[in-house]
Order: structure tokens, then sequence, then C-alpha cells
């Protein structure tokens, strides 16, 4: 099952994503559900949503402008570098996770806008895979992880390299530089995301390709790690992390300018298609 937040006529809602269009979830359920977010938050709620999904659609993809998969989450946390030729190329050592947050309203959802902005020259690419929370999960293991998820997302943190210093909130926080989407492809197709392969495209050229068993920390160990400290709640997302390949470490470096297209693809999910464009 897909499902999509968007702006259709102005007005906010969320849905299933079919072959043949959207259905309206938020249409179906009235005041049930405000947002996805809400969705998921009902034990109950993915499984109701699931009885629409050979129902007609009522809405054309090309009618909505997509909203991110999940608009106001809680928290972001995300994972740096998690990936073994990552890790290489910025010469990371530790053995702990790399953890720093974003902010929800640094984001923007599938086929708008990336904004470059105007201090820089240096907005980096990283596609990576999202986990959104489906339960309140706070201090589990490991082997119930998974219990606790959702589903799953593509992501592009996009990273303003000049801004992240020693740390890295300051380089991933401007707005518009979070692309979250298409959808959210819940755990009944994808029960492990072990099977998952990640690519990068820039102009239709790939800069990033890996697989997520790859992931240095996996993402039950993520979970785990993460509900130690903190509580995590119904939509929060936590993004796992880049391959190799960023433009920062290329030989030229690469990075992205306006008129680009950049574009993150994960088997089972889609394919996050994204626009950059200077600030004016």
């Amino acid at each position: 099952m897909k499902l999509v937040s968007y702006l259709v006529s102005g007005r906010a809602s969320f849905g299933l994503l079919t072959n043949n269009g959207i259905v309206d979830l938020k249409q179906r359920f009235g005041d049930k559900y405000v947002d996805l977010k809400s969705l998921i938050s009902d034990s109950e709620g993915l499984a109701l949503a699931k009885n629409y999904i050979n129902e007609a659609s009522d809405i054309n993809e090309q009618d909505i402008t997509y909203l991110p998969v999940i608009p106001n989450p809680n928290k972001i946390l995300c994972v740096g570098m998690n990936y073994a030729e990552k890790r290489a190329e910025f010469n990371e050592t530790s053995s702990a996770p790399t953890l720093f947050v974003r902010f929800p309203d640094s984001q923007t959802g599938h086929k708008t806008d990336i904004i470059k902005p105007a201090i820089t020259e240096e907005l980096d690419y990283e596609g990576e895979l999202a986990i959104v929370i489906g339960k309140t999960a706070f201090r589990i293991q490991p082997e119930e992880a998974l219990s606790y998820v959702a589903g799953y997302s593509c992501y592009m943190d996009g990273s303003i390299r000049d801004w992240q210093y020693s740390w890295f909130t300051a380089g991933k926080n401007w707005p518009s530089t979070g692309a979250f989407g298409p959808c959210l492809t819940t755990t009944d197709e994808i029960p492990d995301p072990k099977v998952l392969t990640l690519a990068t495209y820039l102009n239709g050229q790939e800069m990033q390709r890996d697989s997520v068993k790859n992931l240095v920390h996996t993402v039950p160990e993520l979970i785990s790690y993460i509900s130690t400290f903190t509580r995590l709640s119904p939509g929060d997302v936590i993004l796992t992390g880049s391959p190799g390949g960023v433009g920062k470490k290329r030989n030229p470096p690469v990075f992205m300018k306006d008129g680009d297209k950049i574009e993150v693809e994960i088997t089972g999910i889609g394919r996050l298609t994204n626009y950059v464009v200077a600030e004016k």
C-alpha cells in the first residue's frame, strides 16, 4: 500500500496512490483522520485505509501538489556516516551512530522545488531511505524494532556543505532542502528493508548506489538506539544515512545548481524527483 500527502484545489489531503490515480482518504474518512500522521497514529488506521485500495480513483496525479509524506512529524532524526564508502570519504572512525536533527519546516514534497540558498554554491545531494514510525517506541530491543515501523520512503537530505563545519544541523535545515516522497510504502510490501537498493541521479547521471543491507547500523539497531534516549511517536521520521558518492568528495566537487534535476530511487518505493531553483 502506497500513501501520499498532497494539496488539491488548495486543500491539504492524503490518499492511496494507485496505478489509476489517487483514492482520496480524507474524503472517505472525513473528520476521523485529519492527515496521514493521524491515520498512522490510530492502531487501526492502516488496516482501514487498505479497505479502499481497490476503489476507483478520485484524483489524477497531475491535479495535485505533493506535500512531504509526513508534513508535520514531531521529530526528524538523521543518521550520518552509515555506509562504509561514505565513512571512508569523510574519514569517519567513530563506532557510535552519528545523529543530528532536521526541522519539519525544511521539507518539501515530490515534484517540487529544492531551493538553493543564495549564500552558498555548495548545495549537495544525499539520497536516503526514510523510516516512518507507526507506533510509540521507547527503549525497545532491536529484534522487535521493525514491528514499530509504519513504512518507508525516499529522502533527499540536501546539505549546505560550507555551513556544516564540524556539526551538521546548520547545514541541514535551510528551507525546502529536504525532499520527502513520493509515497509511504507500508511494511506489508517491505517486511525487511535489507532487500532495498538506493540510487541517486543528478540530471539523469547515477551519482550514488548502494544496498540497504550494507548499512553500518541497521534499521532495527537505529530504532532501538534512538528509542533509548527519546520516545518515538507515530509519524516520526528516521533518515538512515547516505551512500558514498556525494558531490563534496568528488574530484572535482559536484554541487547542485539552478536548473538541475535530482532524483532518489529506492526499489519497492519509487522515484523521488525534485528540481533545483536558485533562491530569489
